[in-house]
């Protein structure tokens, strides 16, 4: 269990470091300037990677909301899951302190949103709470149902992280000017718990949305890839 554990923090920490940073960093600099193609390949790129680095010794879930939803498929036992999204959670935190500390020393640091995840006026177009609640769990829902279809054995071995990495990034093509693009609790949190004030206060819904999202791409897979 030590080394699924190890496996989960580290890609968690990979997802939020490489993905939060290039919003950080990278798209925050006008000569690079990667933009929100840049972002969610980034963040895209970041479970592909991992998914073939450390896949193969937990499952490469680096999401709670995908341990949720694999527990409720019947992939994943249960049991597992409060020390996976622990470990989860501290892998994005220990990414978001790293990340704080790189990018606080440029001279003209300003904390900003640092990739916080909003709605209302936090949301980087301005949606509102219910824009963002159904964007999360809709976007959720497909992450998890394409997880599993691409997981099952219907689809050549070896593909899946492929599949799951490009579905991650169409996830934050879309969704990024709604809420910034959640689909991950471990995610928002991580970068939240530094900016504090209005990010945790609307930590919530980028807990509950993305897990009602995953469990019910869950149902959906068992009633559409598993039925008769």
């Amino acid at each position: 269990m030590i080394r699924k554990l190890s496996a989960e923090f580290l890609g968690t920490f990979w997802l939020v470091f490489g993905g939060c940073g290039s919003a950080v960093l990278a798209a925050a600099f006008p000569e690079v300037g990667i933009g929100l193609v840049g972002v969610s390949l980034a963040f895209g790129l970041t479970v592909l990677t991992m998914a073939y680095a450390v896949g193969g010794i937990s499952g490469g879930h680096f999401n709670p909301a995908v341990s949720v939803g694999l527990a409720v498929a019947g992939k994943f036992p249960a049991s597992s899951l409060l020390p996976y999204i622990l470990a989860q959670v501290v892998g994005a935190v220990v990414a978001g302190a790293v990340l704080y500390l790189v990018a606080s020393g440029k001279a003209d640091f300003q904390l900003g949103g640092f990739a916080s995840n909003g709605y209302g006026a936090h949301s980087p177009g301005g949606y509102s709470l219910t824009a963002a609640l159904v964007m999360e769990v809709v976007m959720t829902f497909i992450f998890l149902f394409i997880i599993l279809g691409a997981t099952s054995g219907r689809v050549p071995a070896g593909f899946a992280p492929i599949a799951i990495g490009l579905a991650l990034t169409l996830i934050h093509l879309v969704s990024i000017p709604v809420t910034n693009t959640s689909v991950n609790p471990a995610r928002s949190t991580g970068v939240a718990l530094f900016v504090g004030d209005w990010a945790l206060a609307q930590l919530w819904l980028f807990w509950g949305a993305p897990i009602i999202g995953g469990a019910l791409g869950a149902i959906a897979w068992k009633a559409v890839g598993e039925g008769d």
